[in-house]
């Protein structure tokens, strides 16, 4: 009997019985997902069977209705539950909201892409029950395999992992899985500390501060992707250097401020070979800084939006009025940086102190209230 469908009532008096507390809850990623969910709630039942569980599919608003066919599943097995997201987008950040929604205190985070095997979770689930407190199903230990990935996806997964392995805490062999089993309470005290962007939450997990983790590396062999599309591209793997160097700089500072700084930086330069460009040409020197700052505010704009802000960017005629707000708080930037550092010197410091702590005190100006502002706050 499903323990999560109460048995029908006859008559007066009869009392249903309250469904079981699951013991493990699997959070589902998805977006556009819809060929794929029936096939893997199937699985997940043969693979779980006399195991107390439940699945929450966590979906990006896909437009090919993964919802629906999720809450069709909810319709006749209590088991799978539907979070529908609007207006926001990241795996990461899916499979937080899964996780701190389930009810059970094991929870497992697997694609909806069926390159995950649902088998592998019964051996997960006696290593959490044996007492680890993460369990990852690696594809880079004796056993498993990743020879699904075409040749220049290996490259990308081997080299990223390897880069992981230098940051402290990771004590698996595969730090960009995406299929791993993880005690809830683990994930309830970090969570306040992760990236909500990006698509590796494992390696977040792991290297936020914390407790050192008793983890444990289950072997399996990664699938071939059966229906839609992959979501790794250029953008998620700018995410992952994102959050990469957050982590080597101690977790506290957020990826997208990075991209942001990272951004500025850039700007910094184009306005400088605007300026040297502008003077050169004849103009005087207030005209040519007028004409490099609105070079550079525009260049930042526009690769803010396709990059730092890429799950939130704006299209269309929506891009003047945003264009403009970001004009305006990149004008009222300059003026708080210069007024702070003129500040910092005058109060005794040397000048290049007074100079980066004005730049600080506008980049920061800058972040807060374009993130506010422009493109929405989810921060």
């Amino acid at each position: 009997m499903n323990p999560y469908v109460s048995p029908p009532q006859t008559g007066m008096g009869v009392i249903a019985v309250p469904p079981a507390v699951p013991e493990l809850s699997v959070i589902v990623p998805t977006f556009n997902e819809r060929d794929n969910v029936e096939v893997l709630f199937a699985q997940l039942e043969a693979a779980l069977d006399a195991v107390a569980w439940e699945a929450i599919f966590v979906d990006d608003d896909s437009p090919d209705g993964t919802a629906d066919t999720v809450r069709a599943i909810g319709a006749r097995d209590g088991r799978a539950r539907c979070i529908r997201r609007v207006g926001r987008r990241g795996l990461a950040g899916a499979c937080i909201e899964g996780m701190l929604a389930a009810q059970a205190p094991v929870v497992a985070v697997i694609d909806a892409d069926l390159q995950h095997d649902p088998s592998a979770l019964r051996t997960m689930l006696d290593h959490i029950r044996a007492g680890a407190d993460l369990v990852v199903a690696s594809r880079y230990m004796e056993g498993g395999s990743a020879d699904a990935f075409d040749r220049q996806r290996s490259w990308l997964s081997r080299t990223a992992t390897t880069m992981a392995k230098w940051l402290p805490g990771v004590s698996t062999s595969d730090p960009m899985s995406g299929f791993f089993m993880i005690r809830r309470d683990v994930v309830e005290a970090r969570a306040p500390h992760l990236s909500r962007h990006g698509f590796k939450i494992l390696l977040d997990i792991m290297t936020t501060t914390g407790r050192p983790l008793a983890c444990v590396d289950v072997p399996f062999t990664f699938g071939a992707r059966q229906a839609g599309e992959s979501k790794l591209d250029r953008r998620t793997i700018l995410d992952f250097l994102a959050l990469l160097a957050s982590k080597a700089v101690g977790a506290t500072i957020s990826p997208r401020f990075l991209w942001f700084s990272a951004v500025g930086g850039f700007g910094l330069l184009l306005h400088l070979a605007v300026l040297k460009g502008a003077l050169a040409a004849g103009l005087a020197f207030a005209g040519a800084q007028a004409v490099a700052t609105l070079c550079a505010m525009t260049s930042n704009f526009a690769l803010n939006n396709a990059l730092t802000y890429r799950d939130r960017r704006v299209h269309g005629w929506r891009i003047v009025p945003a264009l403009a707000k970001f004009y305006a708080i990149c004008g009222a930037g300059a003026v708080a940086n210069v007024g702070v550092a003129s500040w910092v010197f005058w109060g005794g410091s040397r000048w290049w102190a007074a100079g980066v702590a004005g730049s600080l005190i506008g980049a920061v100006w800058n972040y807060a209230m374009s993130t506010a502002l422009v493109w929405g706050a989810d921060e």
